[in-house]
């Protein structure tokens, strides 16, 4: 099966793209990385108005779903862009959809961050305890954005057991923030400590939206390593019709001919599952979860298989600081990992069926 877009949804991709390449090409991104600066990118995303786009405008957004997401991660990840921040708004809309003031906020920046480990399934968190006093402590390693978010959504458990969604204030004086430093430097994860930390309801279905946190995670990782394998497969092919051996470009060797064929059959492929399974949970699907499911095992592990022959087409030059094939290999084995494994998604999967 091949997924087609739309018309509309075509033209925007190649609007982001343009405007991708007009505000963060090689150079750029590079300064912005060495700085440790993702800010800059998040405030200009923010004011041309991308951060809004796949949010519906009841909801502060400017519309359209999952589809127009994932093309928005699919060209973030192609341009190797600094989004952790935005991303990690994204997977906590849900849980602010009765709190457009603060979505509205998070979305010109700062952000919104899910209160736990960025490899775990969201819908898999351990819950914080609660305390009679509405205050909650406790470690969260890795959280993804935990730097740059202004507030954090926290699972926790009541003193009666219900499991419920907190808010809590990152800058209050209870909250504690520890930067680890990541080889993929468009992406920022931080230890969070929260040593009685204030926090107030979220009035949601806790579990549902978990859940579809979780469907959400899934696909637009999927989406932004979909991205980066597109933009290593260029560089690969570029690179094969310079490198010469034996009086010839590499490009003409069969075995390399063979190795950017398998990659770009996986692209495809994995464009496909993508945005059929990204249409699917938006149409609430009963198979919707399984769909999202096999798309994050199936479109990461791809991913990193690409990146290795990506590395391997471009032979010494590709291991160099210099060349930009690392930013985008960093990416996609950093997004193998992220919001789970490929195995873990496997897992919930089999779960799914009913497999013994």
């Amino acid at each position: 099966m091949q997924w087609t877009l739309s018309e509309e949804q075509v033209a925007y991709q190649e609007a982001l793209r343009g405007w991708l390449g007009a505000t963060a090409p090689s150079a750029v991104l590079r300064s912005w990385l060495d700085a440790g600066d993702v800010e800059t990118f998040q405030r200009s995303f923010a004011a041309a108005g991308w951060s809004g786009v796949g949010i519906p405008e009841e909801l502060a957004g400017q519309g359209g779903g999952l589809v127009e997401l994932a093309l928005t991660c699919e060209e973030l990840g192609r341009s190797a862009a600094p989004s952790a921040g935005w991303l990690a708004t994204v997977l906590a809309v849900p849980a602010l959809s009765g709190r457009k003031d603060l979505l509205a906020a998070a979305l010109a920046g700062p952000g919104v961050a899910l209160l736990l480990p960025a490899e775990q399934v969201p819908a898999t968190a351990r819950p914080l305890p609660l305390s009679s006093d509405g205050t909650l402590s406790g470690e969260i390693p890795r959280v993804l954005a935990g730097g740059s978010a202004a507030r954090f959504v926290v699972p926790a458990v009541a003193p009666d057991g219900v499991l419920q969604l907190r808010l809590v204030d990152a800058g209050a004086q209870q909250v504690h923030l520890s930067a680890r430093t990541l080889l993929d430097r468009s992406r920022s994860v931080t230890d969070v400590r929260l040593a009685a930390a204030p926090s107030e309801p979220l009035d949601v279905d806790a579990s549902a939206v978990l859940a579809e946190a979780s469907d959400r995670a899934a696909l637009l990782v999927a989406a932004d390593a979909l991205g980066a394998s597109e933009r290593m497969l260029e560089l690969a092919v570029e690179y094969s019709k310079q490198r010469h051996q034996f009086g010839v470009p590499i490009g003409s060797f069969q075995a390399v001919k063979h190795a950017a064929a398998s990659m770009l059959v996986g692209i495809e492929a994995a464009r496909s599952v993508t945005y059929y399974a990204a249409a699917s949970v938006d149409a609430q699907g009963a198979d919707s979860s399984m769909h999202a499911a096999a798309t994050k095992a199936q479109v990461t592990a791809d991913a990193a298989r690409a990146a290795d022959t990506a590395l391997t087409m471009h032979g010494a030059i590709g291991y160099t600081w210099e060349h930009d094939l690392h930013l985008f290999y960093k990416r996609v084995k950093l997004d193998e990992r992220l919001a789970g494994s490929p195995a873990a998604w496997n897992e919930r999967l089999a779960d799914a069926l009913q497999l013994v």
